[in-house]
């Protein structure tokens, strides 16, 4: 069958199952909507979970963004993972045990302020709607070329059934539409990875494969992934690290204490019956999750070796990669190129009029791959490829059948829907139940609290969209900038709540709007103000990451400590917390039994 009517129908196929399950399980009370009645299984709940974990950034940017990184680009193996269990083990079971299913609600009560709870809605709708982008971004990329349509019109798509299973499904839909969409995307992410490995290394586990020779030689694939890319003037594959070591630190850090302040996954736990399930389902999610991340090392080391295999014909005969009938001839490119082409991810312009494509670092500081490319005619790399295509791409570049490409197609899909209906739902009760109802109509029946969750959620999905047109950047930088804001304003907040029965109402809203403030002043100052490009002001600040070269996407870890210092010295020239607060803190930190999720109130 022809690859493009198999991707319609498997694409379609997985589509229609999402929109059944959210038919069959939608929501009919507050409490179906926002925590699924209270009642998932623990295993299901943390296959739930590891969908909505694995994000479109897991899915199709991560890889790619190793590929391209090398070793520095472990740093969100290492921050989203350690994030989680940063989440599972101090801040899950406390947060269950305390009985209030939104994180606003829970700052709102335990800071005994509505100012406190409304700063939190703020800065949950911040860091949710731009990681929300993220998951636009990618549904654009896996859209525009799998459905043969343009990025625009992908995300418009998208837009479209995210917003038929999770409006009318609520969590209760979006918790069993999130499984069926796991075991596509864990399908779509290894199958091809198994394939690629084997054809490579012989080897049929990837992570095994990944430190393995390369069949019939006695060269492994890092070490022949090394050479490669430092003859074409790439940094070494297994050192690189991105700016500096304290950038990639602060980095790893700003994406755990992000990971753990993110509403969305947090909001899972209240989902299940009992403090002890919602630890069990943080395990099982961990389980669920280390398949794929525990893979894409593998994936993108293997990425690379084959892209650069494909243009340049030397690498795989060990011959000479600057040799004229080393590079691929344009017109012989295979079909998967051409494809790619016409979603504008995959560029190549003749700049030295051969016909052939050159792909190499033309800026590097190596004077003797200069002098090579000079000799050569190399007038300048010739291929521009985007971070996001490299996963989605792989299948196609490995030359696997047409069902393991349609299958990656709707894993990719899969990742970044299931994302954004959990990202969508906290956006939505952080609006109807946390500021509407919280704060102007604390009268309002259910029903209608259920109508604004509906409407607030339908307008998060055009504005996301919106801004997934243009985003600030690619899938996973996108949400490694919603991570930032999370965790300088979020963890903070959720970390003194629990362990800190002295901070008070005061301390808590003066950290979070100091870490909220710093942290988008440097963010937006690279990034242009509110994500709207013309309008960055980085020599106002000294020049790009002018913080001792610390990134943007990096920078919530010292937003953190801003707010956490911020906290404390307001909180010693203010008012101790009322007594009974200071009993009900020492009462959460002791995590056995459990309140009912409060739906209601």
């Amino acid at each position: 069958m022809e690859l493009q009517t198999l991707t319609y129908l498997v694409v379609g196929a997985s589509f229609a199952l999402y929109i059944g399950i959210a038919i069959w399980a939608r929501a009919g009370s507050t409490s179906d909507f926002y925590v699924a009645g209270g009642g998932v299984h623990p295993v299901t709940n943390g296959m739930a979970t590891a969908a909505d974990w694995m994000s479109a950034a897991s899915f199709i940017s991560m890889a790619g963004l190793i590929a391209n990184m090398g070793y520095g680009g472990g740093l969100f193996l290492m921050g989203w993972t350690g994030g989680y269990v940063i989440l599972a083990m101090w801040l899950a079971p406390y947060l269950r045990k305390f009985g209030k299913f939104t994180v606003p609600q829970f700052i709102g009560d335990r800071f005994y302020s509505k100012s406190a709870s409304t700063v939190a809605v703020v800065c949950l709708l911040i860091a949710s709607i731009t990681y929300v982008i993220g998951q636009m971004t990618g549904v654009g990329v896996a859209f525009s070329r799998f459905l043969g349509v343009s990025n625009e019109t992908g995300i418009y798509l998208g837009m479209g059934i995210v917003f038929a299973y999770a409006v009318f499904g609520g969590m209760k839909g979006i918790t069993y539409t999130q499984v069926a969409q796991y075991i596509v995307l864990i399908s779509a992410y290894t199958i091809p990875a198994v394939f690629i490995s084997l054809n490579l290394t012989g080897n049929f586990l990837p992570q095994l494969g990944l430190g393995a020779n390369l069949v019939g030689t006695d060269v492994s694939l890092l070490d022949r992934l090394n050479q490669v890319v430092t003859d074409l003037g790439f940094a070494e594959y297994t050192t690189s690290v991105p700016g500096s070591k304290l950038n990639m630190f602060v980095y790893t850090v700003s994406l755990m204490i992000g990971t753990a302040g993110l509403p969305h996954v947090i909001i899972r736990f209240f989902t299940v019956p009992k403090v002890a399930d919602a630890r069990y389902s943080a395990g099982w999610a961990l389980v669920f999750i280390a398949i794929l991340y525990t893979t894409a090392p593998a994936v993108a080391a293997m990425a690379k070796y084959n892209l650069h295999a494909t243009v340049n014909t030397a690498i795989t005969t060990n011959g000479d990669l600057y040799a004229e009938e080393s590079s691929l001839k344009y017109d012989e490119r295979p079909d998967w190129m051409s494809r790619w082409e016409k979603t504008g991810l995959l560029k190549w312009e003749d700049k030295n009029g051969d016909g052939r494509i050159q792909y190499y670092n033309d800026k590097t500081k190596s004077a003797d791959v200069l002098a090579k490319a000079e000799q050569a005619g190399w007038k300048g790399s010739e291929l521009t490829v985007n971070a996001d295509i490299m996963v989605m791409a792989n299948p196609e570049i490995a030359l696997l059948p047409n069902w393991v490409i349609a299958l990656v197609a709707a894993g990719g899909v899969a990742a970044a829907l299931s994302t954004a209906a959990g990202l969508l739902l906290a956006i939505s009760s952080a609006v109807s139940h946390d500021l509407v109802k919280n704060v102007f109509a604390p009268n309002m029946s259910d029903k209608n609290e259920l109508l604004v969750g509906k409407f607030a959620m339908a307008g998060a999905i055009v504005l996301a969209g919106w801004l997934g047109l243009n985003p600030p950047g690619f899938a996973a930088g996108t949400v490694a900038l919603a991570f930032g804001i999370a965790a300088s304003t979020l963890f903070p907040v959720i970390m003194m709540g629990i362990f800190s029965k002295k901070m008070n109402k005061e301390g808590a809203i003066a950290g979070m709007l100091a870490g909220l403030a710093v942290t988008l002043f440097y963010v937006f100052a690279h990034k242009g103000i509110f994500f709207i490009k013309g309008t960055e002001f980085v020599d106002l600040i000294g020049g790009p990451n002018s913080f001792f070269g610390i990134t943007p996407e990096a920078f919530g870890a010292i937003g953190a400590v801003v707010n956490f210092i911020v906290a404390f010295a307001v909180d010693k020239v203010t008012k101790e917390p009322p007594e009974h607060i200071q009993h009900l803190v020492e009462e959460v930190r002791i995590p056995r039994g459990a309140k009912a999720v409060d739906g209601a109130h």
